[in-house]
């Protein structure tokens, strides 16, 4: 089976072109094999890409943990890449059907590359048993959480995949791994959750870290960025434009106030292409 690897920001993945849908069953334990570090190829997790329909192109992505993931917006970027580059398909606004739907991308080429990909990745959802999130206010926003006698203050939001975002006083430098396993986890989250630790230096700067559901600390999180500005202008922190530095670099995200959609731009890159026998 030939696979490509590649990255968004460090978020790494493995990629495979099928002809058809794949069985989840089957991709799901794929996953778990290509994905380890020690004897696959080691990835965050696997995309599978093939034709359909609905979009120029379909995606499907797998956790490291061999979970299905409703939304990764690093991957969305990988896949437009390989699409562009990969497919001979040098369109520079293209479809992407995901789990959660169809997404529309926007690519910035020069010389048959793609150097930034531009992402609708849609509107925030807010309505805690939609995210989902157990909590009795109308939105989960400033609510206090408590894991092994520690007190955290998190607003929840779903960007087609749960996150909830936490500030804390230096993010670069947090205990990530430590608390990370015990928020994903915790009975506030039906549905286990993405896990986001931020400082915000200015209304338009913010670093985060992220804990990531079914995979663990990652260098990014495309949709993790966005949950955190939506939540930055939900607790009046945060302009409606921001650049989030995340651990592998910067991602520029748009809450855009007249559609409402959070639009996020950054780069994707190949790693290297291989065979995996099985």
């Amino acid at each position: 089976m030939r696979f490509t690897k590649m990255h968004g920001l460090g978020n790494d993945f493995i990629l495979v072109y099928k002809n058809r849908k794949p069985n989840a069953e089957e991709m799901s334990e794929l996953a778990v094999s290509l994905c380890n570090r020690h004897t696959g190829v080691g990835a965050d997790g696997l995309v599978v890409i093939y034709p359909t329909d609905r979009a120029d192109i379909a995606m499907r992505i797998f956790n490291a943990d061999g979970t299905m993931a409703e939304q990764c917006g690093n991957a969305v970027r990988c896949v437009a890449k390989y699409y562009y580059e990969r497919l001979s398909a040098q369109k520079e606004q293209i479809t992407i059907e995901t789990k959660i739907g169809v997404q529309t991308v926007w690519l910035q080429a020069e010389d048959g590359r793609v150097h930034q990909v531009r992402v609708d990745m849609g509107e925030p959802v807010l309505k805690p048993s939609a995210i989902p999130v157990c909590v009795g206010s109308d939105r989960a926003v400033n609510e206090r959480i408590e894991v092994k006698g520690k007190s955290f203050v998190f607003t929840g939001v779903s960007m087609g995949n749960p996150h909830a975002v936490i500030e804390v006083e230096d993010a670069a430098n947090f205990p990530v791994e430590r608390w990370g396993p015990f928020l994903e986890t915790h009975p506030v989250f039906p549905q286990k959750a993405n896990i986001e630790f931020i400082t915000i230096h200015s209304p338009d700067e913010v670093t985060m870290r992220v804990w990531e559901r079914g995979v663990g600390q990652t260098f990014a999180c495309g949709s993790g960025a966005c949950a955190t500005v939506v939540a930055g202008v939900l607790t009046n922190k945060l302009n409606r434009r921001a650049v989030v530095h995340l651990k592998g670099g910067d991602l520029h995200i748009e809450w855009n106030q007249d559609d409402n959609h959070v639009y996020m731009t950054g780069p994707a890159a190949f790693v290297f292409e291989g065979e995996w026998r099985r």
